[in-house]
């Protein structure tokens, strides 16, 4: 779908009224994953460059190559960039576009979770392990076996299990998975294979983990988001079904799932009481910001909770080429996470 225009926006302005400045300068970075290790913050983004690709609906302008690590000692301390932690070149399976990666960590080790295009063209998800939270990751000689599409989020819940959150639409080739086996079928199409507008809406997937974190212990499952009548979302509620961009946190009791609407640029959220839901739509977080994507996480740091996002402020609207940033993330007396608007 064509991009909204930008030659009405003043950059100068809306830098000024943004509510977070970028946390890094030298590199463009977006998809930030948060985490909290050894009481250190953690951010696992995308590297966005320019490789001269045409821009299109299957994203093929999104041609990142390799992952790089920034690290914080404190919310409002320098952002570090700790240098490449994982090439494409050094991962034996795939071929190209590291997309939005996640982390986590278990038993002195830390896993980077990816997903990259294998040489056939079809999104897989990796695992690379490291001794240290920056890396260099050696990835495994193979991707998880049965996975597919993108946007990994791995959960670690209150019992030490560990669930994989995954999938998007279009370039993401999710719709392609409907039959259970790669449909390549028109593959210039990013909107072939998705369902009538009236049938309910594709869904993201979540499946538990092995012990080990390297492989799904179960066939992923449907992660179902309902409507305010107990009904599943419909695949034409473009302000409110799941797109891209799967997270999941836990707050007070209850399982947050939260994702990006792609075409019409919300993260909403809803709420569920296990990992595996279903869950409710409550709402949105965050208001679009300047660039195609919207994509996030959610972490708490020394007792608040905040949202590390992107936007395409620094690089003047180029779509590809964003910046991660923070901003605080309230949750109100009923559990609901008041909505940020990025420009103030």
């Amino acid at each position: 779908m064509p991009e909204d225009s930008i030659q009405h926006i003043d950059f100068e302005d809306l830098n000024r009224r943004a509510i977070s400045q970028p946390l890094v300068r030298h590199i463009y970075t977006a998809d930030p994953s948060a985490h909290v290790f050894n009481g250190k913050i953690y951010i696992y983004p995308s590297h966005d460059v320019d490789a001269g690709e045409a821009f299109d609906d299957l994203g093929s302008h999104f041609a990142m190559e390799d992952y790089h690590v920034i690290s914080m000692d404190s919310i409002t301390s320098e952002a570090v960039d700790n240098g490449v932690a994982l090439h494409v070149n050094d991962v034996p399976w795939a071929e190209r576009q590291m997309w939005a990666p996640d982390a986590h960590e278990k038993n002195g080790k830390y896993y980077l979770f990816f997903p990259a295009k294998d040489y056939e063209g079809i999104f897989r998800i990796g695992v690379a392990i490291s001794d240290s939270p920056v890396g260099p990751f050696i990835p495994q000689p193979e991707p998880i076996k049965d996975s597919f599409s993108i946007d990994p989020a791995v959960f670690k819940d209150a019992d030490g299990v560990y669930y994989m959150y995954f999938g998007g639409l279009w370039g993401g080739q999710l719709q392609r998975w409907r039959e259970g086996k790669f449909n390549a079928t028109e593959p210039e199409s990013p909107v072939a294979h998705l369902p009538a507008d009236n049938e309910p809406a594709l869904c993201a997937k979540v499946a538990k983990l092995t012990d080990d974190l390297l492989q799904f212990a179960e066939e992923p499952r449907d992660l179902v988001i309902l409507d305010e009548n107990g009904e599943p979302l419909l695949a034409g509620d473009n302000d409110r079904r799941f797109f891209e961009a799967s997270w999941m946190h836990y707050y007070q009791g209850k399982y947050y799932f939260s994702y990006s609407t792609g075409d019409t640029h919300f993260i909403c959220y809803a709420i569920g009481e296990n990992p595996y839901g279903p869950f409710t739509y409550i709402g949105r977080i965050l208001e679009p910001v300047v660039g195609w994507t919207s994509h996030h996480s959610i972490c708490e740091v020394d007792g608040k909770w905040y949202l590390f996002y992107h936007d395409s402020s620094l690089s003047e609207g180029i779509t590809h080429l964003r910046s991660i940033k923070i901003t605080e993330l309230k949750h109100d007396a009923e559990g609901k996470i008041q909505t940020i608007e990025p420009y103030g």
